[in-house]
């Protein structure tokens, strides 16, 4: 009997990051995949990003609608009561071994509660890091107590998985899932990207990712107001926006980034770059400017600069190429100056991305492969001893 393994996925960019785990999966002959695909890539708001999913082959076992047309705190809420009918109804028609997932949104919260009910073990990925800004830390730190095993991206999430309380052996640091796309894809030149996204590379190039900080009360529009100030304050500046997810207040921004393409014929907006052309667009803007957290994990192995706005990834291990700074005009301003400047090519040059080196499916596949699931769910707590780090 094969073991039968569940992905869920909700999202373009966390799709990206499962790629090559699922063609591990679906390549393996000890292993049966089963996916599950729901939230945004349901959404022709969002792209319908699940046609790039078959696109690559895979196929779609199951989709769940769960989006509602409302990114309010009661529309997700009533999201996440939507995700855990249909994923219940999913997991008792499918009859997974184990179910995988990776992140801290509000789907997989609700697949993390739909698997626990239904008694199959959780496989979790990315666990153990801190987001200080956002609604995200504290699912996250839930689905890691719903969850069995555990495939963390350094050595300190690791750490702090353990310091919640889940068995050491069980807890394994397998590095970033992103940095293995930016090893295995095979990147577009110049020439090609231009091509694929309409639009010529200026002088210097920014690439601008920013989602709401779910903690903070009506701060978006505020928020996104005072980058796109910044950003004309900058001279020979041409401006490649990705629009925001589906979190509250989402909307706001992706209507001001409308607005803005309108009126700046330096600027084009996507609402999915997709991973190649993502990645590839790494390869030659000047910056990435936002607080999504590829600017932390991914961006660094280019050697290139990422401002770093507000608390949405305060908490994150961070490399030297990257500049925080708060979300007011002054400090958006003065840190894309830095970005810009020739001295802090220096510091570029000598970046190190602390979240490995790019084999995560490599370490996770056996694991999902030998891991012993019989008595997995009888979950014991794992007390530190005094004086453990």
């Amino acid at each position: 009997m094969r073991r039968k393994i569940c992905v869920i996925t909700g999202t373009r960019a966390e799709y990206g990051l499962l790629y090559w785990l699922l063609k591990a999966i679906k390549e393996d002959i000890d292993l049966e995949l089963q996916l599950v695909v729901t939230g945004m890539h349901l959404s022709p708001e969002f792209g319908l990003t699940y046609k790039n999913i078959e696109k690559d082959g895979f196929i779609i076992d199951k989709k769940i609608e769960i989006l509602l047309s409302s990114d309010s705190a009661t529309g997700i809420s009533k999201s996440m009561g939507l995700g855990m009918i249909g994923f219940a109804e999913a997991l008792a028609e499918l009859q997974p071994d184990l179910v995988v997932m990776l992140g801290d949104r509000f789907e997989i919260f609700s697949m993390a509660a739909a698997a626990m009910i239904s008694r199959i073990p959780v496989a979790h990925l990315h666990g153990g890091e801190a987001t200080e800004g956002l609604i995200d830390e504290a699912i996250r730190h839930s689905v890691t107590k719903m969850s069995h095993l555990h495939f963390t991206a350094t050595e300190e999430y690791k750490n702090r998985v353990i310091q919640l309380g889940e068995q050491p052996g069980r807890v394994f640091n397998v590095g970033a899932m992103g940095i293995e796309n930016i090893n295995k894809l095979a990147l577009l030149d110049k020439e090609a990207f231009e091509k694929s996204i309409t639009f010529k590379l200026g002088v210097r190039n920014a690439l601008v990712t920013f989602h709401p900080v779910t903690l903070e009360k009506s701060s978006a529009e505020i928020q996104f107001k005072t980058l796109l100030e910044a950003l004309d304050s900058i001279t020979d500046l041409n401006i490649i926006f990705t629009k925001a997810n589906a979190d509250t207040d989402g909307r706001v921004i992706n209507e001001m980034i409308d607005e803005y393409v309108k009126h700046h014929k330096n600027s084009i907006a996507f609402s999915s770059l997709g991973q190649l052309r993502y990645l590839s667009a790494l390869q030659y803007v000047d910056v990435v400017i936002g607080n999504s957290s590829s600017g932390i994990i991914e961006v660094p192995s280019f050697k290139k600069a990422t401002v770093n706005i507000g608390d949405r990834q305060k908490g994150r291990s961070k490399a030297a190429s990257i500049i925080d700074c708060t979300p007011d005009l002054l400090s958006v301003r003065a840190a894309l100056e830095q970005a810009l400047s020739e001295e802090f090519k220096e510091v570029l040059a000598g970046t190190i991305n602390p979240y490995g080196t790019g084999n995560a499916s490599e370490k996770i596949l056996p694991v999902l492969k030998s891991a012993d699931l019989d008595n997995i769910l009888k979950k014991e707590f794992y007390d530190l001893k005094h004086g453990d780090k």
